[in-house]
């Protein structure tokens, strides 16, 4: 279908350097390209939620003035670097607005956003071809990069949109000094809108001034009301006429205008459809509003052989177990003994649950894995206290000199590590978490007080929470974006119930089904996939075995011995395939003397965008893993 907004009233401006102030003219049609691109974005939006994809509205929607000021002077200048740069990678629905504003994409592409194979995914990936100028990567992580791009043209005005959310990052204030020591021609344009995901910076984070902060590095700051267009061309052009880094810091609230969702943390998310309809009905968008009507929500992987039809979410119940955990200890004893530290992804990871129940061991830490995990650290430096510290799986990457500091000082430490994997990533590669093993980077002396803890369901969850809560050391727990259904045993019941007699026992893998063609070994949102395409093989005639391996980094001899005599042994992951389980369980089976024939699945490629079907874009799916199996044996 054609794209259901009228766009034929925006016309693209070129400024000049010289021009102090824009004319009658050029403010009415400003004010137009602004109002067009912010319609767009909520519609292109809010189709990618009706559709069950998620996505952000509020952010992009919000820095629409100042990115098309920014754009213009691109357009009419040669001194400033023809790149926007964001460093909040959620807000790339402004660039995939501004490709199709500018020619590089047909608007019609936009109603495929974070949809699979069609290149618009939830962060921005380098693409020539549709008009995206570079990769963003995780929040926080493009200043310091659009420093080295202003070293490479010391002549040209580099432009980063940045946020006060982002400016949590310790990667900025790295940013900062070395572009104020540097001189560097970085100007930094930060929407202070006061939100972010787990609420006001201004309430958990007393104290914190994005304009003090970037005064105090030595940058010139200048704060003011980006909604004024007149003001915000002045004020992008006396930045960009200096010499040195720059900080507009840009004041307003959080999707000003937008129903439902102005100044609040619900503007970081998708725009509600009621929303978003009340909204373009408003601006007479009425071809808009009748398509989003008419979308149904994608449908989600359904269950399989062996497990039941209910799903449920590991991460989101993480934080019901440690609750329940935390409620067990004495109430005057519980601040003394556990430290829970947010880094403002609560929802995402369950610990919203435990800010609720047990407030007075809970703290809103912000965007600072780094400093917020070596604070958990640090709390659990003394026998008898632990911290407990979350975000997701692929910003455990950023944390791995804070594991082995906190390794170091003997520190005890409950880490849930969600959205390992790739399954339902709908924010796509840079949002992979899939090198999960850097956690378990103790050497062999110290590895009993280091251990990954992956599992199968809700239920082995519980198991595992419940038994490793009071060891020593550092505990990696980790979960995936998706929800997974329940593990059955043979007579239909919950296998990992512990109502029903499961005990879980670190370091112990579970044969799931006994094989005498060989076995597949896998763990976590792998194991009812693999499970479905072990008993489509069985039903065909060949016995094929499965283990579950919710311990991810120790060797359990006795099933080992039992894997390596069976002629053919896979490993299957949602890992890096370079870093993963299938990296090592190879070598211990060599070490130990065994030979079976030998494969691993996991993750070789980027990303290619939707939900589900990032597992079978990597040929993990129930299908992939009985075919890769098949080949393995040759049958």
């Amino acid at each position: 279908m054609s794209f259901p907004i009228d766009v034929g009233a925006y016309k693209p401006l070129s400024f000049d350097l010289s021009q102090e102030r824009l004319t009658t003219e050029q403010l009415k049609q400003l004010e137009t390209n602004v109002a067009l691109y912010r319609d767009t974005i909520i519609f292109l939006t809010a189709v990618a939620g009706a559709k069950g994809y998620s996505g952000h509205s509020g952010g992009p929607y919000s820095i629409v003035p100042e990115t098309l000021v920014a754009e213009a002077f691109m357009r009419g200048t040669d001194v400033v670097y023809p790149v926007c740069f964001d460093e909040a990678g959620h807000r790339v629905a402004l660039q995939y607005a501004l490709a199709a504003f500018n020619g590089d994409m047909p608007f019609e592409k936009l109603l495929h956003y974070r949809e699979a194979n069609h290149g618009l995914y939830g962060h921005p990936e380098r693409d020539d071809a549709l008009g995206i100028k570079f990769s963003s990567g995780r929040l926080g992580h493009m200043w310091p990069f659009a420093n080295g791009v202003a070293m490479a043209h010391p002549e040209m005005q580099v432009v980063v949109l940045g946020s006060d959310g982002s400016q949590q990052e310790g990667d900025d204030a790295e940013a900062a000094r070395l572009a104020v020591a540097c001189g560097l021609n970085v100007n930094i344009l930060v929407d202070d809108n006061n939100v972010t995901i787990a609420g006001h910076p201004s309430e958990y984070l007393t104290g914190y001034s994005v304009e003090k902060t970037l005064a105090g590095h030595g940058l010139n700051v200048d704060s003011g009301n980006p909604e004024d267009l007149a003001s915000l061309y002045g004020r992008v052009r006396s930045a960009l006429s200096a010499k040195g880094p720059n900080a507009l810091i840009n004041r307003r609230p959080m999707a000003p205008g937008v129903p439902g969702i102005e100044g609040s943390h619900k503007g970081h998310d998708v725009v509600p459809t009621d929303s978003a309809i009340e909204y373009l009905t408003a601006k007479g968008h009425h071809e808009a509003v009748e398509y989003i009507k008419s979308l149904n929500k994608v449908s989600g992987p359904k269950g399989s052989r062996g497990v039941s039809e209910e799903f449920g979410s590991n991460r989101k119940e993480f934080g019901v177990i440690v609750s329940e955990l935390i409620e067990a200890i004495p109430a005057d004893e519980r601040k003394s003994r556990i430290c829970v530290i947010d880094s403002d992804l609560e929802g995402s990871t369950g610990l919203n649950t435990i800010g609720q129940r047990v407030p007075e061991v809970y703290v809103k830490g912000g965007i600072m894995e780094r400093g917020n995990f070596s604070a958990a650290a640090g709390f659990g430096f003394e026998k008898g206290r632990q911290g407990v510290f979350s975000t997701f799986s692929a910003f455990l990457e950023m944390v791995v000199s804070e594991i082995t500091m906190a390794r170091l000082n003997e520190s005890n430490v409950l880490c849930h590590f969600s959205h390992a994997g790739i399954d339902d990533m709908a924010d796509n590669t840079c949002h992979y978490g899939t090198n999960i093993f850097f956690a378990d980077n103790a050497p062999d002396e110290l590895s009993n007080h280091n251990r990954l803890y992956f599992p199968a369901d809700r239920y082995q969850l519980r198991a595992i929470v419940r038994a490793v809560f009071d060891d020593p050391g550092l505990r990696f727990v980790f979960s995936t974006r998706s929800n997974v259904p329940y593990l059955l045993d043979d007579a239909g019941d919950l296998r990992y119930d512990e109502a029903k007699g499961y005990t879980f026992e670190p370091g112990k893998d579970d044969i799931i089904r006994e094989g005498s063609a060989g076995y597949i070994v896998t763990y976590g949102e792998m194991i009812y996939r693999a499970l479905d395409a072990v008993e489509r093989m069985r039903e065909a005639g060949i016995d094929v075995g499965l283990v579950n391996k919710p311990t991810l980094n120790v060797v359990d001899e006795t099933t080992l011995a039992t894997v390596g005599a069976s002629p053919a042994v896979m490993v299957v992951e949602t890992q890096n395939t370079r870093t993963g389980l299938g990296s090592r369980y190879g070598t211990w089976l060599i070490e130990r003397g065994f030979s079976p024939k030998y494969a691993r699945q996991g993750v070789t490629k980027q990303g290619a965008g939707g939900l589900s079907e990032h597992v079978i874009h990597q040929g993990l799916g129930s299908e992939g893993i009985e075919a890769s199996f098949r080949a393995l044996i040759g049958s």
